[in-house]
């Protein structure tokens, strides 16, 4: 089946592979580190709590036949060796079967964290890791050729993603159809990185040039994946280099990140001889008909679950970020479809005094702006959930109803686990007796204001965003257990 082999493909499938083992390891990584305190048995948004009102048939995981915490973290420490393993290149020491089980037990294990992940996982780069993860799956390894079909499904996962985006946003904010939606995106973005406010203050025609940029590049170029080589690399190579600008200006989890993966997996090695000195492409064993059997029938699936991400893409009425079965197998794509003209902050402070009229202390997060003289910090491809979402929060109290009040009640007793999200705690040594939240404007200082104070931001108070409030309000938000609230161990305790 000499149509069915595409030998051509063997560094791009490799170069996928590779990356996406990567992204892999960043989200388990997080979800080793930051689960007790978000979705753990005493987290803010307690998995059992999700899983005794949401069926299987919904949400399908593991941790609808038994949760602990002690599970969710050696699940997540083993999804992390796996794909440390797969990264450097375990899949091609094994046969195929024994290399697409590795693939397929990522996937059931990130399946059942995204699946209970709530809020914190309501994000499209979940989504996008499950589908490239299932792809994965599919692709084989050294031991045969890669499969035509599914280095295809690759271009079609990377056009969706990249039109997907393209169409969000000029069917969204006008801005972008007036070229002036970067004259705020790089200060406004829910993570700034170590470069935005350099690019913040790049002239406003180039500014101009970076939105009439995007639009080609996500309008235009991704009709060019379909078409031959050397012209479809070509496509895929313009899109790396729009990820690698995205990845420069800000941190956005692993979005840029797997879609450079994805676009790896176009290049062929006909157009990499180009530039590289490539030998000839090797030549593979005749492949086993169960493997033919296997790819072909994961196509045609694909093939008839995209109607509707396809029919998504076509509608006035788009939505992005949309799954469409609790697989996530084929998904709808989007990002930042409107951009906000001011950010906004929630700063949460905390003091011993029993009135509340003196020796307020700020928490530090480490990823979201709040010290005015530390430059922002580059975290992504790894994900600061709880950072992420207090810019959702600082939008939209609703948004952050279910979890923020339990939040502070977690804050008053010097919760450990909670503790290590931050950067800093101003209460080491005994929690506070109050705790309360400030909403601020910020907007990034400009050249003159930098050079003479040193901050990278100004901020300006808005309005109180949460009164002042002690235990004996938030108590009934602490979750039970012996000695409530030392429920969470000795309320000193601190990081």
């Amino acid at each position: 089946m000499a149509w069915f082999a595409a030998p051509e493909y063997r560094i791009a499938r490799e170069s996928f592979l590779r990356l996406l083992a990567l992204v892999y390891c960043c989200g388990f990584l997080a979800a080793a580190r930051q689960f007790r305190a978000l979705l753990g048995s005493r987290g803010l948004l307690p998995v059992p709590r999700f899983v005794a009102r949401v069926p299987f048939r919904r949400a399908p995981s593991l941790y609808h036949w038994h949760y602990s915490d002690r599970l969710y973290a050696a699940l997540a420490r083993t999804g992390l060796v796996l794909a440390a393993a797969l990264l450097a290149g375990a899949a091609n020491l094994v046969p195929t079967p024994a290399a697409m089980t590795a693939w397929a037990v990522l996937w059931a294990l990130y399946l059942s964290v995204v699946n209970t992940g709530q809020t914190w996982y309501a994000f499209g780069w979940e989504s996008l890791l499950l589908e490239a993860g299932a792809l994965a799956v599919f692709l084989g390894n050294a031991r045969v050729a890669p499969p035509l079909l599914g280095m295809w499904l690759l271009r079609w996962l990377l056009f969706r993603v990249e039109f997907g985006a393209g169409l969000i946003k000029w069917r969204g904010d006008a801005c972008w159809r007036r070229l002036t939606c970067l004259y705020h995106h790089h200060e406004t973005q829910p993570l700034p990185g170590p470069l935005s406010w350099f690019f913040h203050h790049l002239p406003r025609p180039l500014h101009r040039v970076e939105a009439a940029a995007n639009h080609i590049v996500q309008l235009a170029v991704p009709f060019g994946l379909f078409l031959p080589q050397p012209i479809a690399s070509w496509a895929a190579l313009l899109m790396i280099a729009t990820q690698l600008w995205l990845i420069a200006s800000g941190n956005f989890a692993w979005l840029n990140w797997l879609t450079v993966a994805l676009a790896l997996g176009v290049l062929d090695t006909g157009t990499l001889r180009r530039v590289l000195p490539l030998g000839p492409d090797p030549t593979y064993p005749p492949p086993p008909l169960w493997w033919t059997a296997s790819v072909a029938a994961y196509a045609l699936l694909v093939l008839v679950r995209s109607w509707g991400p396809a029919r998504n893409l076509l509608s006035p009425r788009q939505r992005m970020n949309r799954s469409y079965d609790p697989l996530h197998l084929v998904n709808s794509y989007g990002a930042f479809g409107t951009v906000n003209r001011v950010r906004y902050e929630i700063v949460l402070e905390g003091t011993r005094d029993v009135h509340g009229q003196d020796g307020w202390q700020e928490y530090e997060f480490p990823g979201k702006p709040g010290e005015l003289r530390r430059l922002p910090r580059q975290f992504a491809p790894y994900h600061l959930r709880l950072d992420w979402l207090m810019w959702f929060a600082a939008i939209s109290p609703s948004y952050a109803r279910p979890w923020f009040r339990p939040l502070l009640a977690r804050l008053l007793v010097n919760d450990p686990d909670t503790l290590r999200l931050l950067r800093r705690n101003p209460f080491p040594d005994a929690p506070p007796t109050l705790v309360r939240a400030w909403l601020h404007r910020y907007r990034f200082t400009d050249a003159r204001e930098l050079a003479a104070t040193g901050a990278w931001w100004h901020r300006t108070p808005v309005r109180d965003y949460q009164p002042p409030v002690g235990l004996a309000e938030l108590r009934h938000l602490l979750p039970p257990g012996p000695g409530a609230p030392g429920a969470f161990g000795t309320p000193g305790a601190a990081r």
